[in-house]
Order: structure tokens, then C-alpha cells, then sequence
């Protein structure tokens, strides 16, 4: 296992670790029902959280965040020499985290996006995770909760036996939801974006080629261009230029005052 800690990326503390090491501590948050909050953040999310101080409080205050993109694995190496071979992508991340979770009688909760992908997502799973218990799942609302609403769902999450939450309402909505929803479960919170539908079926992965050499946003844009144009193409320009700042001690980032909570926002 490798896991080398947190390093400053534009002010976010990313964790250089691999998919075994990320596995291990998730499963066993999950079984000492203790929280994990992680999110596998790509360059957007990076991004947010560096421009957005309140933010980039949440994200500092989340147990783990793992370099989901190639860029950002390629920044730990740049700024810090750390060697890391691999990303930790969401997808494969949830992928690997089931397939542990069946093995360890773990149950899961799936919450976030429609209905139609969340049944084809636990169908499809249960299938390829031998012994995976799906003990719930929740489409999204897609907007924002009431306190009595988010704690509600927190209930029924907790009432349902499960001991791992994975959740997809996207960046960075998803981050926000992890955040708030770390007071009320003793469980590992997953936030992990496309994963769902990816394993659903609804979305094609990228070919290895792309994702290997730092494309697969490429191909995201050209699957969803009028969604994702502005994101991809501001984003990314940011990014480059940020961590040249960073690379050539222009700019020394900072995580932020995390005394300092941002206010309550309940994502649904």
C-alpha cells in the first residue's frame, strides 16, 4: 500500500495514495462505523475549491481527497517528487470499494442522480461484486434540502443497515453534501460523480489510451459539449496556469482558515 499523505494542490490537500491503501481505510471506517469522508477529485474540483474559500474549507476538512484526474496526479509529482504511478479514479475507486465491501459483508447505500440509473447502477453491481448487500439508494432532488429534509434522509440512510454511503450529485454539490452529512453518519461518505453512471451503463467509459495520457475530459466534451464546454475549457486553463505559479514559487497557495466554517447548504 502506498500512501505518502497531504500535499498542498492550489490550496487543497490532496492525498497521495493508491486504490488499495484508500480501499483499506474506507472498509475499515466502514466497519468501526466511524466517518470517512472522501471525494475523488478531477481538475474542476481542484479548481472550485481553490477559488472558493468556503469551498476549499469543506474540502480540507474531508478525510480523504484522491487525485481522480491525471493532472492532478501529475501536480503531486510535479511539486513534490512523490513518484505516484497511478490516479485514484472515482469509477474504479467504487468499483473496488464494493467488490471489498461484498467480501466483508459491508452493506451500501447509493444516493444521487435519477431513479432509472440508480436501479440499472445497483443491478449491474450486484452482479459483478460478489456478496455485495445494496441495503438502499435515493435519486437526487436536485435542489437544495431543508435541515428537517437532510435530516430525514440521514435517518433513513442510518435506519437502512448501511455502512458505506456512496454518493453522485456532482461537483460540487457532492463535496457540500459529503461535508454537512458528516455530523449526522458514522460511515464512510463516498462522493464520486460520474461512477454511477458509468457502472449503470448510462454514460462509455473513455478508451484506457485517453485516460492514461490526461484526455478523458476530451471526451467527456465531446459526449456532453454544451454541459461541459465551460468547465473544460475554462477550468483547465485555470488549472495550468495556477500550478506554473505554484511550480515556480510565484505563488504559494493557501488552504484557508478552517476555524472558520462556511455557512450550512443542504444539497439534495
Amino acid at each position: 500500500m502506498i500512501n505518502h499523505g497531504k500535499w498542498n494542490v492550489l490550496g487543497v490537500n490532496i492525498d497521495a495514495l493508491d486504490y488499495e491503501s484508500a480501499v483499506a481505510r474506507i472498509v475499515e471506517s466502514a466497519k468501526m462505523g466511524t466517518t470517512c469522508t472522501t471525494t475523488a477529485l478531477a481538475v474542476h474540483g481542484l479548481i472550485t475549491g481553490c477559488l472558493n474559500a468556503g469551498h476549499r474549507f469543506r474540502l480540507n476538512t474531508l478525510d480523504l481527497i484522491v487525485p481522480d484526474g491525471q493532472p492532478v496526479r501529475w501536480a503531486l509529482n510535479m511539486l513534490y517528487g512523490l513518484d505516484l504511478r497511478d490516479r485514484v479514479y472515482g469509477p474504479v475507486l467504487t468499483l473496488r470499494v464494493c467488490e471489498a465491501a461484498g467480501r466483508s459483508g459491508v452493506p451500501v447505500y447509493f444516493y444521487g442522480s435519477r431513479a432509472p440509473v440508480l436501479e440499472a447502477l445497483c443491478s449491474r453491481l450486484k452482479l459483478r461484486c460478489a456478496g455485495l448487500t445494496v441495503a438502499g439508494s435515493q435519486p437526487s432532488k436536485f435542489r437544495q434540502l431543508s435541515r428537517t429534509e437532510f435530516d430525514t434522509l440521514a435517518a433513513e440512510i442510518k435506519a437502512s443497515g448501511a455502512q458505506i454511503l456512496f454518493v453522485g450529485l456532482g461537483c460540487p454539490r457532492q463535496e457540500v453534501f459529503a461535508y454537512e452529512m458528516a455530523g449526522r453518519l458514522n460511515m464512510p461518505i463516498l462522493a464520486v460523480g460520474a461512477a454511477f453512471d458509468y457502472h449503470a451503463g448510462m454514460l462509455q467509459e473513455p478508451p484506457e489510451i485517453l485516460q492514461r495520457v490526461g484526455l478523458q475530459w476530451l471526451f467527456r466534451l465531446c459526449q456532453e459539449p454544451q454541459r461541459l464546454w465551460r468547465r473544460y475549457m475554462i477550468t483547465n486553463s485555470q488549472f495550468v496556469v495556477l500550478l506554473l505559479l505554484q511550480l515556480l514559487h510565484v505563488w504559494k497557495p493557501s488552504v484557508g482558515d478552517l476555524n472558520d466554517p462556511p455557512p450550512e447548504m443542504l444539497y439534495g
